[in-house]
């Protein structure tokens, strides 16, 4: 496939010739299919927590002991396990903002629907878990996640295909780190969601690769505009979870406990530039050289960013219908 990068397209024309650019991809999509199956451990919501109706008594006692164990749970990783679930809901906007720039038929497509199948698992084993140990308010959870589906997920960056994929990158290391550092922080109290925690960490952790090896050929064939669309994202995400109710108090809380915050972001941007050699890239234009040196001033900018917040960060008092309304001072 012959591929003619122009400089002066823009809008339907540019977004084109990205997507065909993604396009030349498709026998690299293969391989790194078939390296991200040689290593997946496919696990379901019911190897943690037995749900058949022929439990057995040994199943059932699972159950009870789990609903004991969780009263011990503090209700600040609460907050962060109904984050992180509610999140994980947000995955067929997800799909939608992915597939729209991939074609039916090719490794692409069978990538997307694979990366969904095993991204829903997340969602549904969380639920599962909240339901189960009736770790919630669980008809405010509902609540929650029907306003947040209902409202969407509608990124401006949606119709630019680098940009999705410098954010998808981004965008599950972060889910990694919060979902791993939320089972670190409760602990062996409750080792049952530490280990489901982990499991949905190990996934994310293996889609991050595939998103970011997807960027790193993108930029060894287009670098100007591929450092154009990485300069747009990485200054700062949002997760996808911005629209839920009390989305922004439950990420301060998060932040707050340790589990995620603005000096995690600042170490995944600085991974990711050194991955993808941003700083040792050559034969820019002057757009191209422009956006590599401020993308390798983004780590500097994030420190100071985390500096000043947490400089300003005083005890607080936070309140949540999700459990109850009990009172939280951070």
């Amino acid at each position: 496939m012959t591929i003619i990068i122009k400089g002066n397209e823009t809008g339907v024309a540019e977004e084109k010739s990205k997507a065909e650019i993604l396009d030349s991809l498709e026998q690299k999509v293969k391989e790194w299919m078939d390296q991200h199956l040689s290593k997946r451990k496919l696990w379901f919501s019911s190897d943690f927590l037995p749900a058949d109706e022929k439990n057995s008594n040994d199943d059932e006692s699972i159950i009870n002991k789990l609903r004991e164990r969780v009263r011990g749970i503090k209700d600040s990783a609460r907050i962060a396990i109904g984050l992180n679930l509610i999140t994980e809901e947000g995955l067929p906007h997800f799909h939608r903002i992915i597939a729209k720039h991939l074609g039916e038929d090719s490794f692409w497509f069978k990538w997307t629907n694979m990366w969904t199948a095993e991204e829903d698992r997340h969602g549904a084993a969380l639920r599962d878990y909240a339901r189960d140990s009736r770790l919630f308010k669980f008809s405010q959870l509902e609540r929650m996640q029907y306003v947040y589906q209902e409202k969407g997920f509608n990124p401006d960056w949606d119709k630019d295909p680098y940009q999705v994929f410098v954010y998808t990158t981004l965008q599950e290391r972060a889910t990694q780190f919060s979902h791993k550092n939320t089972g670190t922080y409760i602990g062996e109290d409750e080792p049952l969601i530490n280990g489901m925690l982990s499991s949905i960490a190990a996934d994310e952790a293996k889609h991050f690769s595939f998103y970011r090896k997807v960027f790193k050929a993108v930029l060894e064939i287009d670098p100007n505009r591929a450092l154009q669309s990485a300069l747009k994202i990485m200054p700062g995400i949002d997760m996808p979870g911005l629209s839920m109710p009390n989305f922004r108090e439950m990420a301060d809380v998060i932040r707050r406990a340790g589990i995620y915050g603005p000096l995690d972001y600042k170490k995944i941007v600085e991974e990711a530039l050194k991955f993808w050699k941003i700083e040792t890239l050559e034969g820019l234009n002057d757009i191209g050289r422009t956006a590599q040196d401020k993308l390798m001033a983004i780590p500097k900018r994030l420190e100071k960013v985390a500096q000043y917040i947490e400089q300003r960060t005083n005890e607080k008092t936070f309140s949540f219908d999700l459990i109850y309304n009990r009172v939280l001072v951070m």
